[in-house]
């Protein structure tokens, strides 16, 4: 997340909420803990923070913001063409979040390697509650989904999956004033280990001002995890600015990401398509693999290999199955359990890798992949390892 060219993505919840990636440059693909309005309204939170005369925790004793504040506050106002006060004034409330510094707080001293552990991290994801909830989810926003599969070919099962895991469809969305929790860890969060997330929380802090200043939302009020990220999907400011659309597929008319299925479902499917979706692909190639498939494996967040080098090396398609995805790069990718010794092998095609730029973690995308998996079996369409199967509702 550096300037000028910030990468910007989308960060989490679960533990944040569900244990899903942490915002910023994430961690390696093939980790399995990560850590986890106005009159145009994407998200309006539930007005817990600071009024607008609070004085804030980010000042001096006479009134005025600290010295580095201060800096941010006038380059932003030059950057983005908005006023210097209301970004004062806005920078002025902010108040300190000590959970969310002590969250996103390494270990004060070094702790052994946690161990890979695909098993556990499925259970605790492609859960009977999501299975459950999900279902209701979609037949309750049956005609959302479709619209929004129909029109970027992400299949309705990946978009229920991504908000079920996400905040378990809207139970859990946190609590957190966005501009509080951006604003510590912007400025009062330095990570030795990592020191390119402190500017990520920096350039969100920027998104969240732009956002206000077009009246998206509401910085005052709206609320979010303890990393910022916002609504059903958590959508990060910038993930907002860039993906965030409404239900008719468009940025221009309102969005609601808190309380708005229908744009969550319409947002998810646009950032999926903007990162390559690929409509009628499978996210999982129906490959055989040969006996040795370690030697194969790949890390990374783009695939490297192809159909034409995985059979020469002797992968076979499975019979029955579409061809479309043996015209795509692929990658084989290893679901290692450290715990109990084992390996799921699997060959991801760019519909996999368009998830893990929602979450960088292999572990995570997999397990949306597996949950739309076992939603859409009960639902009766959908799937995600086979998008071509005909809509029967």
């Amino acid at each position: 997340m550096f300037r000028p060219t910030r990468i910007l993505q989308v960060a989490v919840t679960s533990l944040f909420l569900s244990g899903c990636a942490a915002t910023g440059g994430g961690q390696s693909a093939t980790s399995q803990n990560p850590l986890p309005p106005s009159s145009s309204p994407i998200s309006t939170g539930m007005n817990t923070g600071a009024s607008e005369s609070a004085r804030g925790d980010f000042l001096q004793p006479d009134g005025q913001l600290l010295p580095e504040l201060q800096h941010f506050a006038q380059e932003t106002a030059q950057a983005q063409s908005i006023p210097l006060d209301e970004i004062v004034a806005l920078l002025s409330s902010a108040r300190y979040n000590a959970q969310a510094v002590r969250l996103m707080t390494p270990p004060a001293t070094p702790q052994r390697r946690l161990r890979r552990a695909w098993t556990s991290y499925r259970k605790r994801h492609v859960d009977p509650v999501r299975i459950r909830r999900g279902v209701t989810f979609w037949q309750d926003n049956r005609i959302s989904l479709d619209a929004a599969s129909a029109r970027t070919g992400v299949p309705p099962s990946i978009l229920v999956a991504i908000v079920g895991i996400e905040t378990v469809y809207g139970s859990f969305t946190g609590n957190h004033r966005v501009l509080d929790t951006l604003t510590t860890l912007g400025f009062r969060f330095p990570d030795p280990t990592r020191p390119q997330r402190q500017q990520m929380f920096r350039d969100q802090l920027v998104d969240l001002l732009v956002l206000n200043h077009e009246g998206k939302l509401n910085a005052r009020t709206v609320e979010g995890s303890f990393a910022g990220a916002i609504g059903l999907p958590q959508f990060m400011p910038g993930s907002i600015m860039r993906y965030a659309v409404n239900a008719q597929g468009n940025s221009d008319g309102q969005i609601d990401l808190e309380h708005s299925p229908a744009d969550a479902i319409a947002s998810v499917a646009a950032f999926l398509q903007a990162h390559g979706w690929v409509r009628g692909v499978p996210v999982f190639a129906p490959i055989r693999l040969p006996a040795n498939p370690a030697r194969l494996v790949q890390d990374g967040l783009q695939p490297l290999s192809n159909w034409p080098t995985l059979q020469a090396a002797g992968g076979q398609a499975l019979p029955g199955a579409e061809t479309v995805w043996q015209s795509q790069p692929l990658g084989v990718i290893d679901l290692q359990d450290e715990i109990l010794g084992t390996h799921d092998y699997r060959t991801a095609t760019p519909n996999f890798f368009a998830i893990t730029h929602y979450n960088h973690s292999y572990f995570y995308a997999a397990s949306v992949a597996d949950l739309a998996h076992e939603i859409a079996v009960r639902v009766g369409y959908g799937d995600p390892n086979q998008p071509n199967t005909p809509v029967d509702k």
